[in-house]
């Protein structure tokens, strides 16, 4: 399973990267490809816990950000995009759109996910722009109500609801 996080560009709150942290030790025993469009802000609280945990992580970096230091665990892609383009590319080659909140990006990834009929998984609760999303968009974005966006305030769920999900999927794919 690839999972696309949708996380903010700014340095996290302590509270937020615990959050993010959290979320991504929860779903290590899946053992997901995370795929994340930097290695700058909560990005980058996400990636090193992903690298401590032992997971496969791709970065999909803008041409803006492609020469950056980087661990040597991760696998990255330069884009030759600049950042929106980028973010088509993250939520087009995930499986699922996490937000681990964040800004105008997030919400552009998030909006993205449901006109691409991707699963969506929102953690609330963060104090970011991406909060509002819950009160705006309940359900749906749209009328033609093309996926729910799940919201969750336990980033240990969204893992559970994920990793349960991928199981179902693995048991249909192989009996």
């Amino acid at each position: 399973m690839i999972i696309s996080v949708a996380a903010h560009s700014e340095e996290p709150s302590r509270e937020i990267a615990e959050k993010a942290r959290s979320f991504v030790r929860k779903v290590s025993p899946c053992n997901p490809t995370l795929l994340l469009g930097g290695y700058w802000g909560l990005m980058k609280t996400v990636v090193d816990e992903a690298i401590k945990q032992g997971l496969t992580v791709v970065l999909i970096l803008p041409i803006e950000r492609e020469n950056i230091d980087l661990p040597a665990q991760v696998i990255p892609i330069r884009s030759g995009c600049e950042f929106r383009c980028r973010s088509v590319i993250l939520v087009r080659s995930g499986d699922v759109l996490v937000s681990l909140g964040g800004g105008v990006g997030t919400e552009i990834e998030i909006m993205l996910a449901y006109a691409m009929g991707k699963p969506i998984y929102a953690i609330t609760e963060t104090g970011l722009s991406t909060d509002h999303f819950a009160r705006a968009f309940p359900e749906y974005i749209d009328d033609r109500r093309v996926v729910k966006i799940r919201y969750f305030n336990d980033p240990g769920e969204v893992a559970e609801e994920i990793c349960r999900g991928n199981m179902k999927s693995v048991e249909t794919r192989f009996g």
